[in-house]
């Protein structure tokens, strides 16, 4: 995998308003435990900081129960008298750029659609298809995207169409869908949850391009896969656009 892989999602909330700091942060703890799992190097998280590194390694953002007081303390004030959009970004930690993830939060209240991004550069890295499903499951159980895409960041310049997302590793869209409908898949994963009634229903698909390993952007096979499936749903009618998001 040439560049860093990311975990992108792209939703709207029902409101008018940002949602507080707090609960903005505790999304991001809820989704920090099931990515800890995977490695050491995801369990530790600080308040990023673009004043220097020192000052970027001077409040951890959570505890074992949640986010810090401290960590919530320094958002409040940075975001004081904001009210159109904030982005908070936390970082590992790590000093050496083959140890370094990051997860970041950015919510609006009009216009673009609020996004979160995971990305993480570490030792393993993530060669098991599986894992990155578990961590699309959580982050959609707990965000409900539109869409979402986890593969390698520089992707984008290898996506068919320029204005929507792409296949990348793997894409979830909020739709049922068959192997018929994408047989270049290989492998369709069900997003299950509760409907209004308390049944359990499917509310999307999670789509994965390669199973046999990790997807590399310098692999021209992972790639024709990839941009296959792009294809296939846009003729569909089943691609959103960026801004029909």
């Amino acid at each position: 995998m040439k560049s860093t892989p990311a975990l992108e999602l792209f939703f709207r909330r029902e409101r008018s308003t940002l949602i507080d700091v707090e609960s903005q942060m505790a999304e991001l703890f809820e989704f920090s435990r099931t990515a800890g799992e995977f490695s050491p190097l995801l369990q530790r998280w600080l308040l990023s900081s673009d004043k220097s590194k020192e000052d970027a390694s001077r409040y951890e953002a959570f505890d074992a129960n949640g986010p810090t007081s401290a960590a919530l303390a320094v958002l409040r004030e940075k975001s004081r008298g904001v009210n159109d959009i904030r982005s908070m970004s936390l970082w590992n930690g790590a000093e050496a750029d083959a140890e370094n993830a990051t997860l970041s939060s950015r919510t609006n209240v009009m216009g673009r659609p609020d996004t979160v991004e995971f990305a993480l550069r570490v030792t393993p890295s993530v060669i098991d298809w599986k894992t990155p499903v578990e961590w699309l499951q959580k982050a959609i159980s707990i965000w409900h995207p539109s869409v979402a895409t986890f593969g390698p960041y520089w992707y984008s310049d290898h996506k068919v169409f320029e204005d929507r997302p792409g296949a990348s590793w793997m894409l979830y869209l909020q739709l049922v869908l068959t192997a018929q409908q994408v047989p270049e898949a290989r492998a369709l994963v069900p997003v299950m949850g509760k409907n209004n009634k308390g049944n359990e229903k499917q509310f999307g698909t999670i789509i994965v391009s390669v199973t046999d390993g990790q997807f590399s952007d310098e692999n021209p096979e992972h790639i024709k896969i990839a941009n296959a499936i792009e294809t296939r749903l846009v003729d569909q009618d089943l691609l959103p656009r960026y801004t029909d998001l």
